[in-house]
């Protein structure tokens, strides 16, 4: 289960919270422009958009999780268990399997735009990376530095694209349910309410925040959902850096998962909040935190040579790093 978001102040960020019950090793990846990809279905790519991103661990190939080009386009999958349906390859079209979904996009646009237009004539091909790797079902959010968002579902009538108007994804069910049980939460907001319970009952304002009673607190996707895209939308913060993306992390941090709290069914392994990105779209900027070290890390695109044609790989901090200020 994961949660994904984009944030506009005066530049525009993207992310996600990662969570899952096991760790595939996640590391900080950078494909330079020249790195060639090789494509199970299509022609192989030698040059292409420079991207970075979080990837696991699996050397010679960028299995990304969420990533973001240098023309500012950011993409996430999230898990779309139960509903995803991967294809046979199909003549005319650009065979590609999920996990070069990321890639190809990333490698080929610019923008939600350009992407939309590849987005016609792609068929998500049902080809594993590997025996011991098979595909994950998975759907997908994209964002760029306009603040304009689309998700994109592999169902069983095709490829589906939906605007993103409150720029947020999570998991079940599939985006155009989940966007109609916001509905239900018409009534919320961030200020207090009046009372219109009934007349003659003199009812107490006792604290501050009801105006947002009923909103879900659980770990559910679908409460996931409303609450961050009630968080996000009523969010406040400096336009500058630093308080952008602060607030960022805030803002997904209101549906961490902490280890523990989401039981599956081995009882030694609980599904938590592994790590949380954030994109800064526009510098290349690539921010993180681990569950187990809370400090913000930065890696910045365009400090690496875009040029070259190896992978660039940095391992994700997952020690607490504690500021001892006596």
């Amino acid at each position: 289960m994961c949660t994904a978001s984009n944030y506009m102040t005066e530049n525009h960020y993207f992310g996600r919270n990662f969570d899952y019950e096991i760790s595939y090793h996640e590391r900080v990846t950078i494909t330079p422009r020249n790195y060639e990809f090789k494509y199970r279905k299509i022609e192989d790519v030698k040059n292409h958009y420079a991207i970075i991103g979080i990837a696991a661990g699996i050397d010679g190939y960028p299995l990304y999780y969420d990533a973001c080009n240098e023309k500012g386009l950011a993409m996430a999958g999230l898990n779309f268990e139960g509903n995803a349906v991967y294809k046979e390859y199909e003549e005319g079209m650009i065979n590609i399997t999920p996990f070069e979904f990321i890639p190809y996009i990333l490698g080929s646009a610019s923008s939600v735009s350009e992407a939309r237009k590849l987005l016609g004539e792609i068929n998500l091909v049902n080809i594993n990376f590997a025996d011991e790797l098979p595909l994950s079902p998975l759907h997908w959010m994209l964002s760029d530095n306009s603040g304009e968002a689309i998700v994109v579902e592999p169902l069983e009538d095709g490829l589906k694209v939906y605007d993103n108007p409150v720029g947020v994804l999570t998991n079940n069910p599939p985006f155009d349910k989940q966007l109609f049980t916001l509905n239900n939460y018409r009534n919320l907001s961030n200020k207090n309410p009046e009372n219109t319970f009934a007349n003659g009952i003199d009812l107490d304002e006792y604290s501050r925040g009801m105006g947002g009673i009923g909103l879900p607190g659980d770990l559910s996707s679908s409460s996931r959902f409303a609450k961050v895209a009630f968080t996000r939308a009523n969010s406040y913060s400096g336009s500058d850096e630093a308080s952008s993306v602060s607030q960022f992390f805030h803002i997904l941090g209101s549906v961490e998962q902490q280890n523990g709290c989401t039981f599956i069914d081995d009882p030694n392994l609980f599904e938590y909040t592994i790590y949380t990105s954030c994109y800064s779209t526009e510098k290349g900027i690539l921010y993180y935190r681990t569950y187990n070290n809370s400090q913000i890390t930065a890696v910045n695109l365009n400090n690496e040579d875009l040029n070259s044609d190896i992978l660039i790989n940095f391992d994700l901090i997952n020690e607490e790093q504690v500021n001892f200020i006596n």
